[in-house]
């Protein structure tokens, strides 16, 4: 499946999904965002898919919003342009698969937002992040003002979203914001590497990881107790509990079917 501003293929079990509008730094449009939304949608649906990468096209992961259309839209279409980027963002954090964003150039703005919906980031070493909305008068929308804070705390991120400044992938690594760092020429090659390694996994349950790890946010510790209760209930019936087991009985590698 392909889009103008959205190029999507499979790699076996690994979703790829390149934002395309390379031109513009593959600052977003509503195909862009509308495409990412079906997309994340329908990998939640389809059983082959157990990892999903998300990256850009040419120079830039993405400059986020375009810049050279603001000021030209009216509230109404701000309005809607931001329900749709909340319903991407929300169709990310409901797929219960691991998200890699592959980061390379710049991550601006909403961009870098968008990578931080993700679960984990990969970054070229030359890469930058950039909370630009406060140059132009903007606060910080696609989620930042959720993830961020919980990421690196409320006075470090305080400062990235005032300043504006853009930030190297070498310090997003020492905030926390970044897992792992690679030369720019290997990039490709070590998000690859990881994930395939994801893919071989047990995905039922770094989908429960996910979901309760996200939850942990806004539940107490007695729900997010009883929530692992009952998962766990659930996961010891699955195939991929009983694989683990007796691959580690026969001193062997486990061999997940994610199910």
């Amino acid at each position: 499946m392909t889009n103008e501003h959205l190029i999507v293929s499979a790699q076996g079990p690994v979703l790829s999904l390149t934002l395309n509008r390379p031109d513009s730094l593959n600052a977003f449009s509503p195909e862009m965002i509308l495409g990412l939304t079906e997309a994340f949608k329908a990998a939640g649906e389809n059983d082959e898919i157990r990892v999903v990468v998300l990256s850009g096209a040419g120079r830039s992961f993405t400059a986020g919003g375009d810049v050279k259309t603001m000021g030209e839209a009216s509230p109404v279409q701000v309005y809607d342009h931001i329900g749709k980027l909340n319903e991407c963002i929300l169709a990310m954090k409901k797929l219960e698969k691991p998200i890699i964003a592959a980061v390379h150039g710049f991550a601006a703005g909403a961009g870098f937002n968008l990578a931080l919906a993700c679960d984990i980031i990969v970054a070229a070493e030359d890469s930058k992040f950039a909370l630009s909305f406060s140059q132009v008068g903007l606060i910080s929308d696609g989620g930042g003002l959720y993830f961020l804070p919980r990421m690196i705390g409320p006075y470090r991120a305080k400062q990235l979203f005032f300043s504006g400044e853009p930030i190297t992938a070498k310090t997003a690594n020492e905030y926390g914001i970044v897992n792992y760092l690679f030369q720019a020429e290997g990039l490709q090659e070590g998000t690859m590497k990881l994930a395939t390694k994801l893919a071989a996994g047990p995905s039922k349950a770094y989908g429960m990881i996910k979901k309760i790890a996200d939850q942990s946010f806004v539940a107490s510790l007695d729900e997010i107790l009883e929530q692992e209760r009952i998962t766990q209930t659930l996961m010891v019936q699955t195939v991929d509990h009983l694989e683990g087991v007796t691959a580690f009985k026969e001193k062997r590698r486990p061999i997940f079917k994610g199910k």
